[in-house]
Parts: C-alpha cells; sequence; structure tokens
C-alpha cells in the first residue's frame, strides 16, 4: 500500500516525465524538428556568421558592378573611400537575408533530408540517399529560400554598390534594409523588389544544390575514411571547402547577371538574364561572368564551413544531441 507521500511523489513522477521528458526522449523527438525550428537554427547560424562574412560581399558586389583591377585594388579602394564601415556597409540586409533566404535554405534543406531519413526507417531501409536526391533537395531549397529572400538580396546588392556611383548626387544613401526595400517599393513600384529574381533563383539553385550535396556526401565519406566524426570541427571545416569551391564554380555567371540587373538604375537596361549576359560578354568578354570570383570563393568558404558548422553545433544544442541538421 502506498502512503499518502508515496501517491504524492508517484504523481509527481508521472507529471516530471509527462511534461519535462528524459533526454533520451528528448532525442528521439528531436529527429523531428518542425521545418520553422529548422529554419530558424539555419537563420541563427547565417546572421552569426555574416559578421566575419560581410566584406567580401561587398566587394564581390562592387567588382561585379564596377572596375577594379583586382581583389586587393578593390578592397583598398572601397577603405579608402569609407573607412572599415564601408566594408560594412549593407550589413542589416544581410540579416535581413539570413532571416528570408538564410532560414527558408537551409531549414527546407535540413527537413527534407530528415523527412527522407525518416521514411526510409519506416520501411526499414538502412540506405542513404543518392548524391542526386541530395542535389535535387539543395536545389529546391535554394529556389524556394531565394523567391523568399529576393527583396533583401535585392537591398544587400544595392547597399553595398552604392559607394560605386561617381556622382554623390546619383547615390541612394539607404539609411537601412527596410529603408531600401520600403523606397523601392514607394519610388519604382513592388514588383522592382523582385527585379533580377530569375538570376536570383537560377543562382541559389545551382549554389545551394552543389553546396549543400556535396557538403553532405563528402562528411559521410570523410567519416568513414578518418574516423572525424560527421559534425566535428575538422570534418565539416574539409567538406564545406570542397563544396564551397565547386558552388562558387557553378553559381559565378549568375551571380554577376543578378547583380548587374539589381544595381542598374535604368530598369530598361536589361531586357533579361540572358540580354545582360549577352552584353556583358560582347563588351567585357566572357571572363566577365567570372568576375569576383575570388572574394566570392573567399566569402563563401567561410560562411559556408562556419554557418553550417554552426548549424550542426546549434541544432545539437537545441535537440540535447538528438538530431543533425546535414
Amino acid at each position: 500500500l502506498q502512503t499518502g507521500g508515496d501517491r504524492h511523489k508517484f504523481v509527481a513522477d508521472r507529471l516530471y516525465h509527462k511534461l519535462l521528458p528524459p533526454r533520451e526522449m528528448a532525442s528521439v523527438s528531436a529527429s523531428q524538428l518542425s521545418l520553422f525550428e529548422r529554419g530558424g537554427l539555419g537563420a541563427a547560424g547565417g546572421i552569426v556568421t555574416t559578421f566575419f562574412t560581410h566584406p567580401f560581399d561587398v566587394v564581390r558586389v562592387q567588382m561585379q558592378v564596377g572596375k577594379f583591377s583586382g581583389t586587393i585594388d578593390a578592397t583598398t579602394t572601397i577603405a579608402r573611400r569609407g573607412g572599415l564601415h564601408e566594408l560594412y556597409a549593407g550589413i542589416s540586409a544581410a540579416w535581413l537575408r539570413q532571416i528570408t533566404y538564410g532560414s527558408g535554405r537551409l531549414g527546407i534543406y535540413s527537413y527534407l533530408l530528415d523527412f527522407d531519413r525518416r521514411l526510409r526507417a519506416s520501411r526499414a531501409d538502412s540506405s542513404s540517399p543518392s548524391f542526386v536526391l541530395k542535389l535535387m533537395m539543395g536545389i529546391t531549397s535554394g529556389s524556394v529560400g531565394a523567391a523568399m529572400g529576393t527583396p533583401a538580396e535585392l537591398a544587400l546588392v544595392r547597399m553595398g554598390a552604392d559607394s560605386n556611383i561617381a556622382d554623390p548626387a546619383q547615390r541612394r544613401n539607404y539609411q537601412h534594409s527596410l529603408d531600401c526595400i520600403v523606397r523601392v517599393a514607394r519610388e519604382e513600384g513592388v514588383a522592382a523588389l523582385w527585379r533580377g529574381a530569375t538570376p536570383t533563383i537560377l543562382r541559389a539553385a545551382a549554389l545551394s544544390g552543389t553546396l549543400l550535396s556535396i557538403t553532405s556526401e563528402a562528411k559521410a565519406a570523410i567519416s568513414q575514411r578518418t574516423g572525424f566524426a560527421p559534425t566535428s570541427t575538422l570534418n565539416m571545416f574539409f567538406s564545406a571547402l570542397v563544396a564551397s569551391f565547386a558552388a562558387n564554380c557553378v553559381a559565378n555567371p549568375f551571380d554577376v547577371v543578378k547583380s548587374r540587373i539589381q544595381q542598374a538604375s535604368d530598369p530598361l537596361l536589361y531586357t533579361s538574364m540572358m540580354d545582360c549576359a549577352r552584353k556583358s560578354i560582347a563588351e567585357e568578354g566572357f571572363a566577365v561572368l567570372w568576375r569576383g570570383f575570388t572574394p566570392a570563393f573567399v566569402k563563401l568558404a567561410p560562411y559556408s564551413i562556419i554557418s553550417l558548422t554552426l548549424l550542426e553545433k546549434f541544432t545539437a544544442l537545441y535537440t540535447g544531441g538528438g538530431a543533425g541538421a546535414l
């Protein structure tokens, strides 16, 4: 027979386990994180990363829309023009971009990957998704994320390139990302916020598909050959580095076209992304499509390494080690 104290202890224990599951139970349920939760974790990792990588974005954009002799010339010219502050121009747009594009890209990919794993587990299938399937997941997540984040991407390009306009009277002088978006919508129409959406989505599809699928494949291969844990810092460093180089090679032409369309003051300057590419190649040669490759890679590599590593660490921290992201 239970005494009154025993009964109270029994009820308290049942309530404790019902409201606060033990670590093992939390780990099991953590593998079913919602799309919103995974998107939030992806955005958090991306926002932290921008503090380290945003200056490379500013240099990349200004090289793509302006004329410099190289990466060092672009960096020193920008720094002389406005100091360290100029290299962080448009960082509020970069944060907004992570909340929209970053959360969609990483959140959807992580969610689709986990959904596939759970589906296979329900069929007692221990195999991993193929590289092609991961590639398609990356293309899907990148495309959806880019469609969500195009206004923030436009703000990032305009704010990052504004100081490159020679005539100060022609500069837009946006105060922050929301000011840019509101002014563009008011002065040029709401549709202008999605100017360059096609190359933006194509770039994101190429970049995300290549980057995320190769990272997922590489970290599994590295783990098998070296014994490094799949989410260890060393493993994430090498897998994201290789994936970043491949992704940059594929995505840079779309990036150049996107930046030029979004920065153009005359919306009729380019009738389409193909028209922009054709005119750019005719005036500056085929290599123009890879202009800004160095700062883009120098930015993408640490960005990918830091953001994807943080995504794994944040996911593990949030779930008590019960779920991975990639």
